[in-house]
């Protein structure tokens, strides 16, 4: 235990970062996702009321200018789904595009819910490759509706052979929560125009197409449930094996992750230590770090830090209506470059990937996708592995705590590097590559757990570099920061009624640079999201509550988009955007959460939201 100096210090880092929150374990998990019936029994609905629209606030995908040849590949409606086998689609090539060339490849998701429902996962696979991730929004009496579109242009190879579309969403339908999920899925294929590509040089420019080939890391068909590895602790690994063709001269893990049930928080969960000393059953632990690692044949050759995302039934329901959290309704993937490791596996042998959670609660979905760029010049390939450095974990927890009382700082970091060499028709290519991880997380409990406050920093940096024959280096860096603030309080209002309030901030920031030899491109994308809210709860029913988000999101790069966008329980208060950029502005990054201040309609929600019935709480 460290002296209540620590507790000084937190107390003033907390205190000077305004955007905290709180949560508290004991009862969160539980009242957010098994005994909440998010009613709106107070309400009669209007017959002429329309849908709400809920949505992610994202950039447009930049668009050729061709007329989309339209592809309708699924309607369903998902009612009692839960168990039962995903729902499957033939799918063939769209031959009936007048144009077989496609420069880009929009998948859509087209969705519809009235009633009373909690959030699904699901998933969408195509020949067993995942293409698609996301969580369902929450629906209301008067109905809901949300679109989501994605650019699936990276599954090109995929998408132009027969395959089986598989799509799982297990949902449950009841006589209290009655809400039907009715889906239409569309794929958008874009016909190619002249463009600069062609201009690059041969290899070069191949560095900017899709695989040739991609192989899935996911269970087979049948099954009565997602396509998804099962990651329960943090002693399971999912091993998934494979064979190469041995004329692949580049390699690129794509890796999808979501976390569930006892770890959907994990970001919160107590310390092992605190669990023991004060006894407690059932609360959710192992602390708040984890990370996914990625092995090949027992080896790790990358780690993932996942960003925090929230589904729209997290924290408090009425945060996401209709601003839904960030990456929730289009979870991101993860790159794990395996060109350096070619040499072990272009053997023509076995070989295994493996997937694993650090300090993992049940329950984690992963898998992955492995794309191959193929030499069409010859049969084989040589290649070496010249180096490779896995650091182990350096991890610092300094904890401060009596009873249900007290702080925990806890920072972790980790480096991996990889160079290797292939040659090909190509000539002699050398690859490098490296991941730096940075994390900090504070945590303050208070009220004898009732109180808690968590302040979380992730740094995710990786680079990839590659020396072409001609001496000229492709290279692609992406410096990534995740900030996650929380903040949530339960109070006993008496006659039965529990009173909660909440405050999250998010935070997803990348700056991204690509180099090929003949030319250099950044972006930058800055997306930050303030959420504030309470909830009144009598026998299970929300009899009372409130949420109101804020959010600005900014991209400079191959497009520039802003957006700042505020509502509140279900209302858009106002919505600016713009596609000028803002070249030249100060990088965010090596700054924390205490660079960004509250907008000013979260500071007019703060001060009254600390008074509830008259009464200072």
């Amino acid at each position: 235990m460290a002296s209540s100096v620590l507790y000084s210090l937190l107390l003033l880092l907390f205190l000077h970062n305004p955007l905290f929150s709180t949560a508290n374990l004991f009862h969160k998990k539980s009242l957010f996702r098994e005994e909440l019936d998010l009613s709106e029994s107070q309400q009669q609905p209007l017959n002429d009321t329309p849908p709400t629209l809920f949505f992610e606030v994202t950039k447009p995908i930049k668009l050729p200018n061709t007329k989309p040849c339209s592809y309708h590949i699924l309607q369903h409606d998902f009612g009692y789904t839960y168990g039962s086998p995903p729902v499957l689609a033939n799918y063939t090539p769209p031959s009936h595009c007048p144009s077989q060339k496609f420069s880009k490849i929009v998948f859509q998701w087209n969705a519809t819910c009235k009633g009373r429902q909690y959030d699904r996962i699901f998933g969408v696979w195509l020949g067993g490759a995942e293409l698609f991730r996301s969580c369902t929004a929450e629906p209301r009496a008067t109905g809901i509706v949300w679109s989501v579109e994605k650019d699936i242009t990276r599954y090109y190879s995929l998408l132009m052979k027969n395959q089986t579309l598989a799509v799982y969403l297990g949902n449950l339908v009841t006589k209290t929560y009655t809400g039907v999920y009715h889906v239409n899925i569309t794929i958008q294929f874009y016909p190619a125009e002249e463009n600069d590509v062609s201009k690059l040089g041969a290899l070069v420019s191949k560095y900017h197409t899709p695989a040739d080939l991609i192989i899935p890391f996911s269970r087979n068909l049948p099954l009565n449930d997602g396509l998804w590895f099962e990651i329960e602790s943090s002693t399971d690994i999912a091993l998934s094996e494979f064979k190469i063709p041995q004329n692949a001269y580049r390699a690129v893990l794509e890796v999808y992750v979501s976390f569930h049930e006892n770890d959907e928080f994990w970001y919160s969960n107590f310390y092992n230590e605190y669990i023991e000393a004060n006894n407690l059953t059932g609360a959710a632990g192992n602390g708040p770090f984890r990370e996914v690692l990625v092995s090949l044949d027992g080896q790790v050759v990358g780690a993932i830090w996942p960003f925090t995302v929230i589904f729209t039934g997290g924290i408090n329901p009425l945060l996401w209506r209709p601003i839904t959290g960030i990456g929730s309704f289009d979870l991101p993937s993860y790159n794990i470059e395996i060109t350096p490791f070619l040499g072990n596996i272009v053997d023509g042998k076995s070989h295994k990937f493996g997937f694993s959670v650090t300090n993992a609660l049940n329950v984690w979905y992963i898998d992955a996708n492995l794309h191959l760029w193929l030499d069409s010049k010859s049969t084989e390939i040589e290649a070496s592995l010249l180096e490779h450095v896995s650091s182990p974990l350096v991890v610092s927890l300094v904890s401060d705590f009596k009873g249900l009382n007290g702080t925990f700082l806890n920072s972790v970091t980790r480096s991996i590097s990889s160079t290797g060499w292939v040659k090909s028709s190509h000539g002699n290519i050398t690859t490098n590559w490296i991941q730096n991880f940075r994390y900090n997380n504070s945590m303050l409990i208070e009220s004898d757990g009732d109180l808690q406050i968590v302040n979380q920093i992730i740094h995710f940096n990786d680079s990839v570099r590659t020396k072409m024959p001609s001496s000229s280096v492709y290279s692609i860096e992406s410096h990534k920061k995740f900030d996650l603030y929380l903040y949530y309080n339960e109070l006993d209002d008496g006659n039965g009624t529990s009173v909660s309030l909440e405050n999250v901030t998010l935070g997803f920031f990348e700056k991204k640079s690509k180099d090929v030899g003949f030319g250099f491109s950044e972006g930058s994308l800055r997306n930050v999201q303030n959420g504030q809210g309470y909830m009144a709860v009598k026998n299970n029913l929300v009899v009372s509550g409130l949420g109101s988000t804020q959010q600005v999101y900014k991209y400079d790069g191959d497009l520039c988009y802003f957006r700042n966008v505020s509502s509140s329980n279900y209302t858009i208060l106002y919505d600016q955007v713009g596609y000028k950029c803002h070249r030249g502005t100060r990088s965010h990054f090596g700054f924390g959460l205490s660079s960004m201040q509250p907008s000013p309609a979260q500071r007019a929600f703060l001060a009254p939201s600390l008074l509830h019935n008259g009464k200072d709480i």
